[in-house]
């Protein structure tokens, strides 16, 4: 079942069990769904889908820094829920070790030879884990030190 397509039916079964912290989040996240289809103007792809969650999740996470330095621990606990519901429809992070083994077959690939490829590399990796859970922060750092191990042999 798409992600898409289990987002509809928990909603359903959502607003018959009348969560309504649920409801209201997915609400949101359908939303936003078809905000980025029309702009695209066609179906989104589980990738997609998965991406567009991601920013929700982190357009959260700001948003509970911010209404902890406010004071507003009531609201910041709603947002740590509403991200709790949306990561249910995420696929498993990634593994680092497994990020490490994707960045050393496009290094060899590519024949990088140390930080001056680094956006080579990057473009390559990010590709190669197109579809499954990687943060790009976490990929940037080991993307960066392996490239800098490369470049000291």
């Amino acid at each position: 079942m798409e992600i898409k397509e289990q987002i509809e039916k928990e909603f359903v079964e959502a607003m018959k069990a009348k969560n309504t912290l649920k409801v209201s989040t997915l609400r949101m996240v359908k939303a936003a769904i078809k905000n980025s289809e029309i702009e695209k103007i066609g179906k989104l792809e589980d990738a997609e889908v998965i991406k567009l969650l991601d920013t929700q999740i982190k357009k959260r996470q700001e948003a509970i820094v911010l209404f902890k330095e406010g004071g507003r621990e009531d609201l910041a606990t709603k947002e740590e829920e509403e991200i709790k519901i949306i990561e249910s429809y995420m696929p498993k992070a990634i593994a680092e070790n497994r990020i490490i083994d994707v960045i050393k077959k496009v290094v060899d690939e590519i024949n990088a030879e140390g930080p001056k490829d680094m956006g080579k590399v990057m473009k390559a990796v990010m590709e190669a884990l197109k579809g499954q859970r990687a943060d790009g922060k976490t990929v940037n750092a080991l993307v960066k030190t392996i490239l800098e191990q490369r470049a000291q042999k």
